[in-house]
């Protein structure tokens, strides 16, 4: 009797993945890089520029992918799946809401594909060391002041720490498979763009070194070698640790109480062993009220640390009575979608009576011009620095705006990037925990249960 041996074992499956230089490139190379099973046609690109293009590189691809792996732009989609046959699109960024993760089930769908998501048990890389993971509901949400609130305690208490970052691989992905900050200059060595600088400069300010790039199996071994006695890790936007956590801390915005329903903002709530509610002193109370009612939905039992966002400003003779134009991280004030009234910048700009805030979108040049047309509500200048020319471009516009000062409501040190006109008062925020010292209470607990020393 001849025995049929069905052929579709064998049939690799054509994939696509949905990306944003960063949780796609990750995702390929712990779930698809090593498994012949499946043949990853192309990436996609979306919400950071430039990336489109470009190609994953051979080294990074591994031996199934001799030619590299092409990067497309997103709204190519649909002609992708028929052009290529594609079985199956995996979804791999951040900080979208559900319509917008239905539209692209919808597109892939209506064009003949699968749709499929992975989650944290395909995803995660391990580490022998300790891990917390600082993760979040919104960009934006204050995942950076949490991360320097956790090291501050970490190391008063005599704790060596290192952090490792989300990947934000945007240059030549080769020179950045695994990148270790641990001064001002090692920006430089990686050319590191200007939403890079607002990421690990306030790390190197504190005298941590800070791990990044593209292949997080490598990076966690190199962060293990430098001995710590605990790994902070910050996602990026509000997304899933990409390192298993030994304790996992996610942030809420409650500006943006519709953030514990985003993607995968609500995943990060629902295995959370603590909540951060940040930006107390911000938000109104029908705000506060609306996010312990979308807490409520989800999640039964709540692990709640109250947080306020302390805002500093350098030098406030820049501000006070000055007419004034506004800077403030890209990511937060575009697909973020903070309101002008809510950023550090414009907090500060009304705290010390400013005499004017400018709007720059009538000075703005190249780059600029056209994110203010993707975001027409936007009144602030966002730090668009993902080239050389895009730096330019924002040089340009912070020159040509009509203003005596500059208020800078970001953690990059731009200065040495760009040539201003103007004198710049920076701002600074940090978290400030409301009603006691819960954190440290268990971050104390959390390291004597794990033996450090």
């Amino acid at each position: 009797m001849v025995k049929i041996v069905s052929l579709k074992k064998f049939i690799k499956k054509r994939v696509i993945i949905l990306g944003a230089a960063g949780r796609d490139f990750h995702n390929f190379n712990m779930h698809f890089r090593d498994y012949h099973q499946f043949k990853v046609i192309a990436f996609t690109a979306a919400q950071i520029p430039d990336i489109a293009g470009r190609k994953y590189p051979k080294e990074l691809a591994g031996k199934y992918y001799q030619r590299g792996i092409p990067i497309y732009d997103e709204k190519d989609l649909p002609e992708l799946i028929k052009k290529f046959n594609i079985h199956t699109v995996y979804f791999a960024y951040s900080d979208v809401n559900r319509d917008q993760i239905m539209d692209k089930v919808a597109i892939s769908l209506s064009a003949g594909a699968n749709f499929e998501l992975l989650g944290p048990n395909q995803t995660m890389v391990k580490s022998k060391k300790p891990v917390i993971a600082v993760c979040a509901t919104r960009t934006g949400a204050g995942k950076g002041t949490v991360c320097r609130k956790v090291l501050d305690i970490i190391t008063r208490k005599g704790y060596k720490a290192v952090a490792i970052r989300h990947p934000m691989p945007y240059g030549d992905l080769k020179k950045q498979i695994c990148q270790k900050f641990s001064t001002v200059s090692d920006l430089d060595k990686y050319n590191t763009t200007l939403e890079e600088r607002e990421e690990y400069f306030p790390y190197i300010e504190k005298g941590i070194t800070i791990f990044s790039g593209v292949d997080y199996e490598k990076i966690i071994k190199a962060a293990e070698k430098e001995n710590p006695d605990v790994i902070v890790f910050e996602s990026g936007n509000n997304d899933i640790s990409l390192i298993k956590p030994d304790l996992y801390i996610t942030v809420i915005d409650p500006i943006r109480p519709e953030g514990i329903f985003s993607y995968p903002g609500e995943i990060n709530v629902r295995i959370a062993d603590l909540l951060i509610i940040n930006k107390f002193n911000l938000a109104d109370k029908d705000q506060i009220k609306q996010t312990y009612e979308n807490l409520s939905k989800i999640k039964k039992t709540h692990n709640i640390i109250k947080g306020e966002s302390s805002i500093v400003v350098d030098k406030p003779e820049l501000v006070s009575r000055r007419n004034v134009v506004l800077v403030e991280d890209a990511p937060s004030i575009t697909h973020g979608g903070i309101s002008p009234k809510y950023a550090v910048s414009y907090i500060v700009a009304k705290k010390y009576k400013v005499k004017s805030i400018v709007n720059p979108k009538k000075y703005a040049v190249g780059a600029l011009k056209g994110l203010y047309k993707k975001y027409p509500d936007l009144s602030i200048v966002p730090t668009y620095g993902y080239n050389k020319k895009q730096l330019r471009d924002l040089e340009k516009t912070l020159n040509r705006v009509k203003a005596d000062s500059i208020i800078f409501g970001s953690y990059s040190n731009f200065y040495n990037m760009v040539k201003l006109n103007k004198p710049v008062a920076r701002v600074t925020y940090e978290l400030k925990e409301v009603g006691g010292h819960k954190l440290e209470r268990m971050l104390t607990e959390f390291l004597k249960s794990k033996r450090i020393r």
